[in-house]
C-alpha cells in the first residue's frame, strides 16, 4: 500500500470511527411525553404529631428522555399545578392553595428539572435537579426505579420510574401551622411516559 493510500485509509477510518460515536447517542435516545392520566404524584404530611394525612396533585406534565446505553444522557422536566392539589376534602384543599401554603394565585406551579442522571445498577438511577416551590428552588437528589417497560395495546411503547423522598417544607418558605402540619413532607412519585 503507498504512502498515499496508506494516509487515505487512516483519514476514512477516522471518519467512520467518529461518524459511529457521534451516531450512537442518536440512534439510542428516546424521548418520552408524561402521560398525565398514569402519573401519580402523592404526598404525605403528620397532623398534629398523631397520624398521617395524604393527598395527591393531579394532571402532571412533561417531558423526560432516557438512554438504556448510556444513562448520563437522560434527562427530566416535569411540572403540576398547584391548583390541582386533593386531599378529598374541599375545605382543606381550598385552604392548601391559599397563601398560607402553596399560595396558587401567585405561584401556579410546581417544576422539577433535572441537572444530572447516574446509573447505580441495572435498574436504579440517582437523579440530581432543581425543584421549585412557591418561586424557591432548591437542589435535591433522589433514588429512581425503573419500573417498567414496553408497549401498550395501541402500539406506543411506554416507560414507567418511581421515587420516593422526603423535603421539608420549610426550605421552600411554607411555614404556616409548623406544629400542627409536620415540617416534613414524603413525596412518591411515580412517571410513565409515552415514546415519542
Amino acid at each position: 500500500m503507498t504512502t498515499v493510500h496508506l494516509k487515505s485509509y487512516y483519514l476514512l477510518t477516522f471518519i467512520v470511527n467518529l461518524l459511529i460515536v457521534l451516531w450512537v447517542p442518536i440512534v439510542f435516545a428516546e424521548s418520552y411525553k408524561v402521560d398525565p392520566v398514569h402519573t401519580t404524584i402523592l404526598f404525605r404530611v403528620k397532623h398534629l404529631g398523631v397520624a398521617y394525612t395524604y393527598g395527591r396533585f393531579n394532571g402532571a406534565t412533561g417531558t423526560f428522555s432516557f438512554d438504556e446505553s448510556f444513562p448520563s444522557k437522560g434527562s427530566i422536566q416535569m411540572q403540576v399545578s398547584t391548583n390541582n392539589i386533593d386531599t378529598n376534602e374541599e375545605k382543606r384543599d381550598n385552604h392548601l392553595r391559599s397563601p398560607d401554603f402553596l399560595n396558587a394565585a401567585v405561584y401556579p406551579l410546581i417544576t422539577f428539572s433535572s441537572t444530572s442522571v447516574k446509573k447505580i445498577d441495572k435498574t436504579h438511577l440517582q437523579v440530581a435537579g432543581n425543584l421549585t416551590i412557591l418561586g424557591k428552588t432548591r437542589p435535591i437528589t433522589v433514588r429512581v426505579s425503573r419500573t417498567g417497560f414496553g408497549k401498550d395495546p395501541w402500539g406506543n411503547f411506554r416507560s414507567g420510574f418511581e421515587t420516593s423522598f422526603i423535603i421539608k417544607r420549610s426550605d421552600f418558605g411554607m411555614n404556616f401551622m409548623l406544629g400542627g402540619v409536620s415540617d416534613e413532607v414524603k413525596l412518591i412519585v411515580s412517571v410513565e411516559g409515552i415514546r415519542q
